[in-house]
């Protein structure tokens, strides 16, 4: 257990980090993670403020649909990334947990009259169900066809126990699977029969922390608030072009279209390191020893079974296959370009 964002969170449990990662890989991952927020708006007007507030086109989405998306600044930089569900009255909002407090201050300072900002993290808990056998123990749980007849980025009112649960079908480890939002007060309840209906029904199912949670996002390319994004860091540079609609407008756009037009002076890249642990903060080298940009994540991943980094460089060195470094204890060790995700998510294959 460590602190995390106000929270007392737990980074491994006894099985260790490893096989928690390869548990959701090979079958079934719990997650708590309470520790998100979740708001939701209503009232006149609140379409075209959420339209506004975030980057991603949302208009256009259908009742339970949920859409990834980024909350930027005028700057053009990511105050944090969210998805957006769209349900009958209302949007749902999930965001991080350390940016409760202030995504609630953004929307709140600039929210039109008539427009109702909800903080609903305290009354609702969150646990994320992935694996590629979650959506069988939900439907198992839940009825046949509550879990497996929801779409991918979609999202729909099921019943587990008697305990009403809205059910999205996103997640955060590149695995099949969802998030479930319920009340708070059946957490430990919910929590236990997952684990006990799995073992009835000989599906392999435990519960992972945060190393892994990390390892698995990390694999297949999906960013950390404080890392690949944060408030110094651009869309563009990240790589997250494809979560802005230009065709439309929303805080920041004008900041970003000008890194569009200039191009961005360094880029979000996948280095496979060799010889070495390649962490936060190490600096990257070009093949003469020179500062060539820094890691902002690195680890050993259990799934590909390589030690990787994801680091900004400069533009020049962020083609596949480019030959660089890492100082890793003032060594440099060999590292290269490599494609990112490491790891194809679900809904990608």
């Amino acid at each position: 257990m460590a602190p995390f964002a106000g929270y007392d969170m737990p980074i491994s449990y006894p099985s260790g980090a490893v096989e928690e990662h390869l548990v959701c890989r090979r079958s079934v991952g719990l997650f708590d993670i309470d520790h998100m927020g979740q708001v939701e708006l209503s009232g006149p007007g609140s379409d075209d403020f959420i339209s506004s507030l975030v980057s991603a086109r949302v208009l256009d989405m259908l009742e339970g649909e949920a859409r990834y998306s980024l909350l930027l600044d005028e700057r053009g930089f990511v105050l944090d990334d969210l998805f957006v569900y769209k349900l009958t009255n209302s949007w749902w909002i999930v965001i991080n947990a350390s940016n409760r407090a202030s995504d609630l201050a953004w929307m709140r300072a600039r929210a039109p009259k008539g427009v109702a900002i909800a903080d609903r993290s305290d009354d609702t808990y969150m646990i994320a169900v992935q694996g590629p056998r979650a959506i069988e123990l939900l439907d198992a749980v839940a009825g046949r066809g509550s879990a497996s007849g929801l779409q991918r980025f979609t999202s729909g009112r099921i019943a587990i126990a008697g305990i009403p649960v809205l059910f999205g079908r996103t997640g955060y480890t590149g695995e099949d699977g969802g998030e479930l939002f319920f009340p708070a007060e059946r957490a430990l309840e919910l929590w236990e029969l997952l684990l006990a209906e799995g073992s009835r029904l000989g599906i392999e199912v435990a519960p992972v922390g945060l190393a892994a949670r990390d390892s698995l996002r990390f694999e297949a390319g999906m960013p950390l608030h404080g890392h690949e994004i944060g408030p110094s860091i651009n869309p563009i540079e990240a790589g997250f072009k494809w979560a802005c609609d230009f065709a439309k407008d929303f805080v920041g756009r004008a900041a970003v279209e000008a890194v569009v037009a200039s191009g961005p002076a360094r880029r979000l890249v996948g280095l496979d390191v060799a010889g070495g642990v390649p962490r936060e903060g190490f600096e990257v080298l070009d093949p003469e020893g020179r500062p060539a940009g820094r890691c902002v994540a690195g680890m050993f991943c259990p799934t590909v079974k390589k030690y990787a980094a994801n680091a900004f460089v400069l533009p020049e060195y962020s083609k596949v296959g480019t030959a660089l470094a890492v100082s890793i204890r003032d060594k440099p060790r060999d590292a290269v370009v490599v494609k990112r995700p490491l790891y194809l998510p679900a809904y990608r294959r």
